[in-house]
């Protein structure tokens, strides 16, 4: 899908000097003005189609780009970051026809018969930068419903995936043309001038730490943000379920991609009854899950040697402060940051004053608290920041009523693990420290409109035209009206 203008190279800029950012945004900003009126259905429907057809065909490219980048990581968990894209453009693509209505809503009795509407409009010029870790999804979940809402996008893929950020930038550059959607590449110092630039919305996937950053960038030109961060996100076991189905959920989610997963479980708590026999079902889990480590293609690396350094880091620490640690390496293999195979680890007895037991993890080490009773465990996680996920293994409906009302997160699953996150029907965000708004499905296409309110004002609408000065008895008699929501006259 080629929009109004020959495609052109896509901005790769080598330094931070570069004014050609600057640029590219005003390029996209006339091409948008010059539309006159927002994108017809069939127009943005196309786009979105183009971008569908271009990521299936490429599936097996981007899956193999990934692996490469993060030195080893499943095909099985690339396709599924890229299914979670395809069905948000499929899902998009079934709605946008509702969505795009401009929908009635009722006007304040007092000015009945007049008419009330809401329209979605398009922002304008919408920035994204994606975050390492899905380095497709982070980038074009949020670019599915900015170009659904008619937007024009500016895209700035993570520079430490750089081989996926590389085939982003081939298949977007043969689609669309520069003005409509564009990739930028480049280090740091590149995403920190992008998150400069005076866009109509800006969405950042990405650490606390720098989400603060951003926000402070954008905040230059009063930008709108999405900032979708992470966080301890806690899983709670309550004494009613399968302790076994819920070690192995638990261990699954906290593995899938070594860690590196914002809505991963940061954390188990169990009842302290019931922590022994938890953490048998976890090793059993791990175990069987992954009989080896380096040479298993399904078992992942950390992206980063840093990342790598930080874990042993923060490990040791609990150790050296009294938790124990386990480590998992069933065929005997050479662990270390060279090759960036961090083995699970389970820690138990954990203190909460180490950085295991207070920052996100982000890694494949998962530590097991204990609590006494549920009021126990929410208070433990009510200690901590917002997360951006939390969730609760337990059938009583009154306990889940209690966690529901009592906790406060950016999504939860209920005896189940992440799976919230990429539903059509709940938005996807976080809370606080966790993250600033959220998208998904209709969610994400308001995320990126402006809803103009428009009210048509009916001739036989009189209260405007009597409530014009001079103020007489009659002003009198239908502010008392208004106010009281009965017959009577304001004392003036």
């Amino acid at each position: 899908m080629q929009s109004q203008t020959a495609v052109s190279s896509v901005v790769s800029l080598p330094n931070a000097e570069n004014d050609a950012l600057a640029a590219l945004l005003t390029r996209q900003r006339a091409a948008f003005n010059a539309r006159g009126e927002p994108s017809s259905l069939d127009e943005r429907k196309q786009v979105l189609k183009a971008l569908l057809d271009a990521l299936l065909a490429r599936r097996f490219d981007l899956a193999e780009a990934m692996r490469l980048d993060f030195g080893g990581r499943a095909p099985q968990e690339s396709l599924l970051e890229l299914f979670v894209v395809i069905d948000d453009l499929r899902h998009a693509l079934s709605h946008l026809e509702r969505w795009m209505r401009t929908r009635r809503v009722a006007a304040n009795w007092q000015f009945r018969p007049s008419r009330a509407r809401l329209m979605p409009q398009p922002l304008g010029v919408v920035g994204v930068i994606g975050a390492y870790n899905y380095p497709v999804m982070t980038t074009l979940s949020p670019v599915v419903g900015a170009l659904a809402a008619g937007n024009h996008v500016m895209m700035k893929p993570s520079s430490l995936t750089p081989k996926t950020s590389e085939l982003m930038r081939e298949i977007i550059s043969g689609l669309f043309a520069e003005d409509h959607v564009a990739v930028v590449t480049g280090d740091s110092s590149i995403a920190k001038r992008f998150s400069k630039l005076a866009f109509d919305h800006l969405v950042f996937t990405g650490s606390t730490r720098v989400g603060k950053l951003v926000m402070r960038d954008a905040a230059e030109n009063l930008v709108p943000v999405t900032l979708e961060l992470g966080g301890k996100c806690p899983a709670i076991v309550g004494d009613d379920f399968d302790i076994k189905a819920a070690a192995e959920t638990i261990v699954q989610s906290k593995l899938m991609n070594a860690g590196q997963t914002c809505v991963a479980s940061d954390y188990a708590l169990v009842p302290e009854s019931r922590a022994t026999e938890f953490l048998e079902h976890a090793r059993a889990a791990i175990r069987r899950y992954y009989p080896s480590l380096v040479v298993n293609p399904d078992y992942g690396r950390v992206l980063m040697r840093s990342d790598w350094e930080r874990l042993d880091k923060w490990v040791r620490e609990a150790r050296d402060k009294g938790a124990s640690v386990e480590t998992f390496n069933p065929a005997v293999e050479t662990c270390n940051a060279d090759n960036r195979v961090f083995p699970p680890t389970l820690v138990s007895r954990c203190p909460r004053d180490t950085a295991l037991g207070s920052e996100e993890i982000f890694g494949p080490v998962l530590p097991v608290m204990t609590y006494r009773t549920l009021d126990d465990a929410i208070a433990q996680v009510n200690a901590g920041e917002r997360p951006l996920a939390l969730y609760y293994f337990g059938h009583r409906r009154g306990d889940v009523d209690k966690v529901l009302r009592r906790t406060i997160s950016g999504g939860v699953s209920i005896n189940g693990c992440g799976y919230h996150a990429i539903q059509h029907n709940l938005p996807f965000g976080g809370i606080g420290a966790s993250g600033i708004g959220a998208y998904r499905g209709r969610s994400g296409f308001e995320r990126f409109s402006h809803i103009k309110p428009v009210l048509y004002m009916s001739p036989l609408t009189k209260a405007g035209v009597l409530l014009r000065p001079p103020f007489g008895v009659l002003a009198a008699w239908i502010l008392g009206f208004m106010l009281h929501n009965r017959p009577t006259r304001e004392k003036l």
